[in-house]
């Protein structure tokens, strides 16, 4: 079986005003934001040449896309293959929450961990994300 998670994809979180909250980090850390909150880009340490992104998302508190968690953040990780990760993860018991879901981006599924955090896993697919996204806070 290839490597499970390759890297930290998103991190979102729940918050009062999302606005007030980039608009913060814009000005007082640098962050790029735009409606969604910023996109990180990186390189993979195996492969220089190949681009890696990490979505950082304030939402609004009353959000439903944690559900069934009522945590107040979600992170999302990137994996290889997730069709046949997620038929591991069946076997070993673990709660699937949805269908995979695909898009020009990539491929998504949501599981939850034994602690009740809803986990969001990503094949992604980085040259159309890539093109894709508006602001990017680079390094």
């Amino acid at each position: 079986m290839k490597k499970r998670v390759t890297a930290i994809g998103g991190i979102f979180f729940k918050v009062k005003d999302p606005t007030k909250t980039k608009d913060w980090y814009k000005k007082h850390l640098g962050l790029q934001t735009d409606d969604y909150g910023t996109t990180f880009e990186w390189r993979s340490s195996e492969n220089p040449n190949q681009k890696g992104f990490t979505q950082w998302s304030p939402m609004k508190d009353d959000t439903t896309y944690f559900k069934p968690s009522d945590k107040d953040f979600m992170v999302n990780y990137c994996v290889e293959n997730l069709v046949e990760l997620v038929e591991e993860l069946k076997k070993e018991g673990v709660t699937i929450l949805d269908e995979i879901e695909s898009y020009d981006y990539g491929k998504f599924v949501h599981i939850l961990d034994p602690d009740g955090h809803s986990i969001e896993l990503w094949e992604p697919v980085n040259e159309v994300y890539d093109e894709m996204v508006e602001k990017k806070t680079e390094s």
